[in-house]
């Protein structure tokens, strides 16, 4: 039998609170977007300072990492001239995303969404949607 578990609006609302009390603690007003196992948007939320062009970029880096069932940044050395990945960045219209900041979301081995974080650096755009993960795993 197979069983489909994915995140519901509940859920993203608990991510995005973890990635928001991160951003505030580091002082970086992030854009936040959650999706299901399919990479749809469940959630989003700018921050107030939010850079606007984040807004599509952290919705690309959930939609990459749920779809991939990897972390956007785990694509950036693949994704380098020469590499095994070159060039991904360029399909599906150009929504892959190769720089740090998407996490999926694992429930007992399964992905059931993830996390696509943007506005800051790409080690704080992690750090905050690990934050995310984090304090929706810790609810389970």
């Amino acid at each position: 039998m197979l069983t489909i578990t994915r995140l519901s609006l509940e859920d993203s609302k608990i991510l995005i609170e973890g990635a928001k009390a991160k951003a505030e603690e580091i002082g970086v007003p992030m854009c936040i977007a959650v999706c299901d196992e399919s990479g749809q948007l469940i959630a989003f939320e700018r921050m107030d300072g939010g850079k606007i062009t984040s807004s599509i970029i952290a919705q690309d880096k959930a939609y990459t990492a749920a779809g991939a069932k990897r972390t956007t940044e785990s694509y950036g050395t693949a994704s380098q001239p020469g590499q095994p990945a070159y060039g991904i960045n360029s399909a599906i219209g150009g929504r892959l995303m190769v720089v740090a900041g998407g996490v999926p979301v694992v429930v007992d081995g399964q992905v059931v969404g993830a996390i696509g974080i943007s506005s800051g650096t790409p080690a704080q755009d992690h750090e905050c949607a690990q934050a995310g993960v984090d304090r929706f795993l810790a609810t389970l």
